[in-house]
């Protein structure tokens, strides 16, 4: 009989290392709720919450248009599916606010050029609604200019942070032939609304970057001349302005949207009791921010207004002793590419800028473009970590502002 013991497993490494995934897990998440700004989590908490209660208020409207003979689509269908959708971007969201800020910058870069790439396919393959080719089919059908618009302040903001390690690297160039490119693409679809954010965040994030002043004002005179161009030779702007002006009839559910948005005086008419909205088109998207006033009334219009507001001086609060340039371009870019997009949507509804066929962030039904959006804010929760502990070297964005008068007067004399 051999003496050989017979063979035994040993568990006991196996459960250590389980025991210590566990705890790093868990170390992680503290790390996590110590650096995350609470106070930011919170107001976008909030929007997704209106916005689910403005969906439900929405979607009758939404699918009572939709609806056929052969098909009747549920009230509440639009609702359901947005639901389906947050359960989605919510940890998307959540995921990307678990990046460290060099992770981040690596996501938004690859996401920014295949999102570009997409781009060039969409004349190409792209799919047509409502007389526009904005959207994609791979699978899922998604519109490859909501992802890029993230990745697109974050990919800018690396780029500008550039002129720290050399001052005399191009990156105006760099970043206004990205921004063009961009532009041209998005003006085939046509998207001109889009291709007006776009170049918001670019001018932000160029006035952020410390680039002479006389530079920018050469590139202001430029953007007007090329708006001036625009207007006469590309259809789709010059009837969306002259809409605007004249109020034609392509564009009258601008009016419409206005007037529902009015109806509900201070305290609106109550959930489900509206009437106004049931001949809104896109009531659950574009114009959901009159559903809003006419059922919720213009008290919560107020309150979605003054949380935008509240996300910006947030954003900014945390940026004034950031000493970090690329997280304080990023963070600028992307809380102005939200919520530039959500005064955008706003304005459009109160009838102070023409149609531009945008939702409204964090609130409005956005099918896959839900999930772009709350990347976009988990992309924004990220950069807007800070470790408590941490003692910054300089003063940050303050520092910069008191000092920029000085630092163009030296570059003028030179």
């Amino acid at each position: 009989m051999s003496g050989t013991q017979p063979y035994v497993p040993r568990t006991g490494r196996k459960v250590e290392t389980q025991e210590r995934f566990r705890q790093s897990h868990k170390a992680q998440l503290r790390v996590w709720w110590r650096e995350i700004d609470l106070v930011l989590l919170a107001l976008i908490g909030g929007l997704i919450a209106i916005g689910i209660a403005a969906v439900a208020a929405a979607s009758p409207a939404t699918a009572d248009r939709l609806s056929t003979s052969d098909v009747t689509l549920s009230p509440l269908y639009f609702y359901w599916a947005h639901l389906r959708w947050l359960f989605l971007g919510i940890p998307v969201m959540i995921g990307a606010s678990f990046l460290s800020r060099d992770n981040a910058r690596r996501l938004a870069i690859i996401l920014a050029t295949v999102m570009i790439a997409a781009l060039v396919l969409v004349p190409l393959i792209g799919v047509e609604v409502n007389g526009a080719r904005r959207w994609l089919k791979l699978g899922i059908q998604f519109q490859p200019s909501e992802f890029l618009k993230p990745a697109f302040a974050i990919g800018l903001a690396w780029i500008l942070s550039w002129r720290v390690r050399d001052p005399n690297l191009p990156v105006l160039g760099i970043v206004t032939g990205i921004m063009a490119l961009v532009a041209v693409l998005l003006m085939m679809q046509p998207n001109f609304g889009a291709a007006i954010l776009f170049t918001g965040v670019w001018f932000v994030l160029i006035l952020l970057s410390g680039i002479p002043v006389q530079r920018i004002g050469g590139l202001a005179a430029a953007g007007i001349a090329l708006l001036t161009a625009t207007y006469i030779f590309y259809d789709n702007a010059r009837h969306r302005i002259d809409s605007f002006f004249a109020g034609g009839t392509a564009y009258d559910q601008v009016d419409l949207a206005e007037k529902t948005l009015l109806s509900g005086g201070w305290f609106g008419t109550g959930f489900w009791l509206g009437l106004k909205k049931m001949k809104l088109p896109e009531a659950h998207t574009d114009y959901i921010f009159s559903v809003i006033g006419e059922e919720f009334g213009l008290i919560v219009c107020a309150l979605v207004v003054v949380l935008y507001l509240a996300i910006v001086a947030r954003v900014l609060v945390r940026l004034v002793n950031e000493d970090d340039l690329f997280a304080t371009l990023a963070a600028a870019g992307l809380v102005t590419q939200i919520t530039g997009q959500a005064f955008i949507n706003i304005l459009v509804n109160l009838q102070l800028f023409p149609s531009k066929g945008m939702t409204l962030p964090l609130v409005s039904y956005g099918g896959s473009s839900t999930i772009a959006v709350c990347l976009a804010a988990g992309l924004l929760l990220a950069i807007t970590r800070r470790n408590p502990f941490l003692t910054r070297e300089s003063d940050g964005l303050g520092a910069f502002i008191a000092k920029r008068p000085a630092i163009t007067k030296r570059k003028v004399r030179a």
